[in-house]
């Protein structure tokens, strides 16, 4: 079987089981007993093994397998999930992410190997089942029981009914409480195979499979690994929690080739156990719903949890290459080309056109602006898909750093463009590195600031406008402006009198000049120099900007605004000397019409006083250098705007709203940053656009 054809499928389903493996180990380590984070790992992990087997990946497979493993004592309650182990975990999740990065380049695992980790999962396994083993024969000189198996429960009569030989334990007891309040079944049952049945490791499987169509099942004796690996007799035993009855479960089982016999009956607890377990269900709930609450304002002090995604629903999505949609984009890109051509000739026939056809105009507008918005949506993706990762990152980084920090994270349901989402991941993750090694403090400078000894850093994403703004945030030591200041003195990037004239504002943003470092070392973390100016010029780059804010002793924020979109954008037409220009409409606060004596020169630059703001003027012509006109007793001024800057473009006329198509012009113009682009006008003129951003 050619199984090439589901790589792309296997590449998708093994990131998401990556992901969902990563999020929980993250909550395990802070939850070593939760029940429900256990289980999932085990599921993810035994999905991994089940897949990389199919597309015969057996580096993948065998290091899940071993994974799986541990994960099967540990839900059996078996052994601990320890501290150790974690680690171990993270160490195997790193070189699963290795391999999967080699499948995609090459479509094999390369040649990293996985043999250290291996080792390390079977000693935890070895010495944790060994410390149980110890636990439980201690239990059983106390109590007189076996640990795994009491013979003495089996009733006269009823030898084949294995399953009541099992000794249930805590665990599984409350499991069975909780089936039992909400009026489900739980049913033992033992099943028995043909002795000339050859794969015996296979039946069980099918068997467990039927099972869990028809339930969950909640114990198996002996456990999975030994099943598939054909350790037992022709035999097995197994509790499931369903709907069904004792009868009918025997009845699906036996319609398996090569199954003997089914013997089944229902588990009871006694009332007093029934009661005990019930009341302690009660108090997990109550504890889970305070954890809840305290996520849901912000107040969780364990940092991020994992979002339990819902199931998806049958058959109402598909996945799409995004060449495809790359292709979708540009031809909706080329009929509002049309769509404004057809405008532009309307206009120009205003006289000699009969209404109807305006009407028919107006509502091919309406169209084409729909069916803008409508694929923009099916290539908008939660920035989710980014920001999953940050939680891991933050646990490395505290225990390299050895400062204890915690990660608090909203807005990751936040949509951007998919050509944005794959470009702002190592931006992101730059200003988090940077947050946790220059923002926070150690434990005992925090102590000595009278802060608590867990530093906080904050992620935060929003909609605002047709931007999304994310905003990274601390509770550190903040920016010492007067360091930077001292430093970009020392290095000659401003002089003196330069410093003595710059507000604090714009000192900061000298962090953002390139090979500038305010670290006095240079770490594998960060303090090379070559970080904050390459965040600008990628976020410069996709159409957004990023600013610093700080206050001394309480911390730093970051904020980036990026715009929704690339391809298509609402823009304000303008004419400059002989030549028209789009101002994106997302950067204009309002345009002003001033009379030109208002404007007055402070310090040899043109400023304006509107409202009582000094606005600073930039004079699009001179910088483009157009052909002057004539100077008029007003000028029409722009009021652009990004984040807390204001700044006023003089232009010398409009000519209104329109939506553009964004046309890269690749080399041929770069000279100066302010042209991002060109598009084409109803008329077929090429008109250049221009990236606001870059003038405040």
């Amino acid at each position: 079987m050619d199984v090439n054809q589901y790589l792309e499928i296997f590449i998708e389903e093994t990131k998401e089981h990556l992901q969902s493996m990563n999020e929980h180990i993250l909550v395990l380590e802070k939850e070593p007993n939760n029940q429900d984070t256990i289980n999932e790992i085990f599921r993810a992990a035994h999905s991994l093994k089940g897949m990389a087997g199919t597309m015969g990946y057996k580096k993948m497979q065998t290091l899940t397998h071993d994974m799986e493993n541990v994960f099967m004592e540990i839900r059996n309650g078996n052994m601990k999930a320890s501290s150790d182990l974690v680690d171990v975990l993270f160490k195997g999740l790193d070189v699963l992410e290795a391999f999967l990065a080699n499948i995609q380049a090459d479509g094999t695992e390369g040649d990293l190997t996985c043999e250290d980790i291996i080792a390390d999962l079977n000693n935890i396994l070895s010495k944790g089942l060994k410390t149980a083993d110890k636990d439980s024969k201690a239990a059983d000189t106390s109590t007189g029981k076996k640990s795994r198996v009491d013979a003495d429960q089996i009733p006269e009569g009823k030898e084949k009914d294995k399953f009541r030989a099992l000794v249930i334990e805590e665990h599984e007891k409350k499991a069975i409480a909780k089936a039992l309040s909400l009026g489900l079944n739980v049913v033992g049952l033992t099943v028995y195979i043909q002795e000339y049945c050859v794969l015996k490791g296979a039946r069980a499987f099918m068997v467990n499979r039927t099972l869990d169509e028809h339930g969950d099942i909640i114990k198996l004796f002996p456990n999975a690994q030994d099943l598939e690996d054909e350790k037992y007799d022709f035999d097995y035993s197994a509790f499931v929690i369903t709907k069904e009855s004792p009868e009918q479960l025997a009845n699906h089982i036996m319609n398996i080739s090569e199954i003997k016999e089914v013997v089944a009956d229902y588990i009871k607890l006694s009332e007093e156990e029934l009661n005990t377990f019930l009341k302690a269900i009660k108090q997990d709930e109550e504890i889970l719903s305070a954890r809840k609450t305290a996520m849901a304002t912000g107040k969780f002090a364990g940092g991020s949890a994992p979002k339990q995604s819902a199931k998806p629903i049958a058959n109402r999505s598909v996945r799409v290459d995004i060449e495809k949609l790359d292709g979708l984009m540009n031809l909706v890109s080329e009929l509002i080309i049309a769509k404004n051509s057809l405008v532009s000739s309307s206009n120009s026939l205003h006289n000699q056109l009969d209404p109807e056809y305006f009407d028919q105009i107006e509502y091919l507008e309406r169209v084409t602006t729909n069916l803008h918005e409508s694929v923009m949506k099916v290539r908008m993706v939660p920035i989710e898909s980014v920001v999953n990762r940050f939680p891991r990152m933050i646990r490395d980084l505290s225990k390299k750093l050895d400062k204890q920090m915690q990660l608090f994270m909203s807005g990751e349901e936040t949509e951007l463009d998919r050509t944005l989402i794959d470009e702002i991941g190592d931006p992101l993750m730059h200003i988090l590195r940077n947050a946790a090694d220059h923002g926070l403090e150690n434990t005992d400078e925090r102590r000595k600031s009278g802060k608590v000894p867990v530093g906080s850093i904050y992620f935060n994403a929003y909609q605002e406008g047709n931007n999304v703004v994310i905003e990274v945030r601390d509770d550190g030591k903040g920016i010492d402006v007067k360091k930077i200041k001292k430093k970009a003195i020392q290095k000659g990037v401003i002089t003196e009198e330069q410093a003595n004239r710059m507000t604090d504002k714009d000192i900061i943003d000298i962090l953002f000049m390139p090979s500038f470092s305010t670290s006095e070392e240079i770490t594998d973390v960060s303090g090379r120099g070559v970080g904050l100016d390459v965040v600008k010029t990628k976020i410069e780059t996709l159409g957004g900007d990023i600013e610093a804010k700080t206050k001394l002793g309480e911390g730093s924020s970051f904020i980036i605004r990026l715009p929704l979109t690339l391809a298509i954008i609402q823009s304000l037409m303008v004419t400059i000397g002989a030549e028209k220009f789009a101002l994106p409409l997302g950067n204009i606060q309002t345009v002003e019409n001033v009379v030109s004596e208002e404007i007055k020169r402070v310090h040899g630059k043109e400023v304006l006083n509107l409202r009582g703001s000094v606005i600073p003027i930039i004079r699009l012509g001179e910088i483009l250098e157009c052909e002057k006109t004539e100077e008029l007793d007003h000028v029409l001024v722009v009021i652009i705007k990004k984040g807390d800057k204001l700044a006023g473009v003089v232009v010398d006329d409009l000519i209104g709203q329109q939506e553009i198509v964004i046309k890269s012009i690749g080399k041929y113009i770069k000279n100066h940053k302010i042209i991002s682009g060109a598009t084409i006008l109803g008329n077929g003129e090429v008109a250049l656009i221009l990236d606001l951003n870059s003038l405040v």
